[in-house]
């Protein structure tokens, strides 16, 4: 087998000089040309891989059914839309939050009203790390009394964890509220941020996967009985639009048909 110099000087003496020279000078042609060729196709290929991880990256993940089609009436409660402060709503278009709802609930039969606010979060589903009532309501003003772990049963039986937070204002007006707030982690129900904030959370969804997220649920009011009682009547329906274990969502028994098609 000839080496690279031997085959060359066979060339050389088979086909001239010139001709081999001619020969070489094809060959480094032909090199260039097809290095250019293996870069723009590189280019190409980089380009269109930037551009998908740029639309899955800045793209919405969307539940089956919204969580704006969560109902405004049920079982005596009317609700209606609550104003999301400034502060939390710049948090949430920073942090990937994919959907949310806030709205205040009246029950004017048991004179009670809540502050329900749910939050979806699975572009990144860890980035909901950080957004916690003893973070949020201090930046807006409130201080921190007290925070206990604590449970409820819903109206299904189902018994949900969940934490008790205390806060009060005293200028000018004193003021009580009491948050009762807990996570659902890929359909299981979660207290601790700990238990999302591996960085395998904080990649992003590139799946577009809604089975894979954390959701927040809050429930506010000045009286915790007010408070425990929406969320016995509420966390059935609100687990509901969350997709469980197994991926499955369950939220059209709460919507009607014509509810569900105006939130397409």
């Amino acid at each position: 087998m000839y080496t690279n110099r031997s085959y060359y000087r066979s060339i050389r003496r088979r086909l001239g000089v010139g001709a081999a020279d001619r020969y070489g000078a094809v060959s480094v042609y032909l090199a260039g040309a097809l290095a250019v060729i293996l870069l723009v196709a590189v280019g190409a290929g980089y380009r269109v891989a930037a551009s998908r991880l740029n639309h899955a990256l800045t793209s919405a993940v969307h539940l089956p059914v919204p969580l704006t089609a969560i109902p405004e009436r049920l079982d005596g409660w009317v609700g209606q839309e609550l104003l999301i402060p400034e502060t939390v709503r710049e948090y949430m278009q920073d942090n990937f939050a994919d959907d949310y709802v806030s709205r205040r609930y009246l029950n004017e039969s048991a004179g009670m009203w809540a502050d329900l606010y749910v939050v979806y979060c699975a572009s990144r589903p860890g980035s909901l790390q950080g957004h916690r009532p003893r973070v949020c309501y201090p930046g807006n003003g409130w201080i921190h009394d007290q925070t206990t772990e604590s449970k409820f049963v819903s109206a299904s039986g189902r018994e949900v964890k969940c934490l008790v937070h205390r806060f009060h204002k005293s200028a000018p007006a004193y003021q009580d509220i009491v948050v009762l707030n807990f996570y659902v982690l890929d359909g299981q129900i979660s207290v601790r941020e700990s238990e999302f904030s591996s960085l395998f959370d904080r990649r992003p969804n590139l799946a577009n996967n809604p089975a894979r997220y954390v959701a927040q649920v809050q429930i506010s009011s000045v009286l915790e009985h007010s408070v425990r009682s929406a969320a016995q009547d509420f966390a059935d329906m609100l687990l509901a639009f969350l997709p469980d274990e197994d991926g499955r969502v369950t939220a059209h028994q709460y919507v009607s048909t014509s509810s569900a098609e105006e939130q397409l």
